[in-house]
């Protein structure tokens, strides 16, 4: 019962932080609200191995509703972090009048009519951005704005899919011979909190597929999980990452299914041809990526040796070497094996994607934050409550490039340090068993 009452403290303190996190951002701007949340990511850190060994029932009651109260305090701010959910109900509400959503732009005469003072004023770039999301990202959008077009049905309809997240996890916690109560990691953890009850992502339905399609890789139902995968990839491109656990050398029908699948999630929208890409390659532009500066290792090296020739090619093809490797090491295995392996390995593809791409925001990892009750070690805690500091505008607000190249190295040189105590620890340990065994050998 002590351990219990040490996770009900933890909780209790994890609401105040949450309760607080609006204010610190009303006078402090994103730093103010990371100065929160990267406690409550330590808390919810050390709620995950407290809840190791607490008795189940009262512990899981006790997650449940400090879940809940986190979520509400959520829900109950303005979105503080970013504005893009403003353009998922605007893209649904153009879908829903009959309009192709890649065809204007928010500020176009033709779409005056759909224009309101809750949602078209606080669409970002709506004066020259094209949507900038795939497919079945637009579908998502379009079926929660027919049970409403606000701001709230919209942030409730990713509740939605984060319910089926947890269900998933539970499951697969189950599978994998996982405490129930540890389930905790995921339910307090700040980034699913925020990035999803209260800017409202939509990563947080890449997560759902991701999670999803787990499921189906462990029950031996690979091409399922793939489709799902690929499903992901038309939400966020970034999954692409996590397909090739999903397939076996020689088997054509995953990636054949999963070509289908693209062609007829972006048929009802080809009148406008090459449009419905949309905003990609501007956004690219704008983020710093297509001239190499949005990328953290290109960036160091850029500021070591200077802007050289072939560096952001450099850079490409020896990402291409280290996520060929892996996928080699994963298509060299049996068609099925071991359950956490395989949950482990999928994981580990997203995060090499995730690290070569060096995203600018934190939702990014979103679909991470379920690893850290799935078997993803210490370094997953570390990249996923490190990657909330990208929200901060300190150092330097003025700077946003050296802003993101400061709170990027923090991020990657915390899960790095991290998996170097993890190896050494390891290690240690070892040495330790070995001695032993040799001591009673010896014996």
């Amino acid at each position: 019962m002590k351990r219990l009452g040490i996770l009900a403290l933890i909780g209790a303190v994890m609401i105040v932080l949450s309760y607080f996190a609006g204010p610190a951002f009303a006078r402090y701007d994103e730093s103010g609200f990371v100065a929160m949340m990267l406690p409550s990511g330590v808390l919810a850190y050390l709620a995950y191995r407290v809840a190791e060994n607490v008795p189940e029932t009262p512990a899981l009651l006790l997650i449940l509703a400090v879940a809940v109260i986190l979520r509400l305090i959520a829900l109950s701010e303005d979105p503080l972090l970013s504005s893009d959910i403003f353009r998922y109900v605007w893209d649904g509400r153009v879908a829903g009048a009959g309009i192709n959503p890649y065809r204007y732009i928010p500020a176009d005469p033709a779409l005056a009519f759909l224009r309101d003072s809750a949602i078209y004023p606080e669409i970002n770039r709506a004066d020259y951005a094209h949507t900038a999301y795939p497919p079945i990202a637009q579908m998502f959008f379009y079926l929660a704005t027919r049970l409403g077009d606000t701001l709230n049905v919209m942030r409730l309809a990713f509740l939605g899919c984060e319910l089926v997240v947890v269900a998933c996890i539970v499951v697969l916690m189950k599978s994998l011979g996982r405490v129930r109560t540890q389930i905790v990691g995921y339910a307090w953890h700040p980034m699913a909190v925020w990035e999803i009850g209260n800017t409202g992502h939509v990563d947080t339905l890449l997560e759902m597929l991701v999670v999803v399609a787990l499921l189906l890789l462990i029950a031996r139902k690979r091409i399922l999980g793939a489709l799902l995968v690929a499903a992901g990839v038309l939400v966020k491109p970034y999954a692409i990452a996590m397909l090739p656990a999903f397939w076996r050398p020689w088997d054509f029908r995953a990636p054949l299914l999963c070509i289908t699948l693209a062609l007829l999630a972006y048929l009802p929208y080809l009148s406008v041809g090459s449009g419905v890409i949309g905003f990609v390659p501007t956004y690219l532009h704008e983020e710093g990526f297509l001239a190499g500066g949005g990328f953290w290792v290109v960036t160091w090296v850029r500021a070591i040796i200077g802007d050289q020739p072939g560096i952001l090619a450099a850079y490409f093809f020896a990402s291409l070497a280290v996520m060929t490797y892996a996928v080699v090491r994963i298509l060299r295995k049996p068609m099925f094996y071991g359950a956490q392996d395989q949950i482990r390995d999928a994981m580990v593809l997203l995060f090499i994607g995730l690290f070569v791409l060096s995203p600018n925001y934190p939702w990014y990892y979103l679909p991470l934050v379920p690893f850290v009750v799935l078997g993803g070690g210490d370094v997953i805690w570390a990249t996923t409550i490190l990657a909330m500091g990208l929200h901060a505008w300190w150092p330097t607000p003025d700077d946003q490039p050296f802003r993101f190249l400061f709170w990027k190295t923090v991020l990657n040189g915390g899960w790095m340090l991290t998996l170097a105590w993890t190896v050494y620890r390891a290690r240690v340990q070892t040495q330790r068993s070995q001695t032993a065994l040799q001591s009673s050998t010896s014996d």
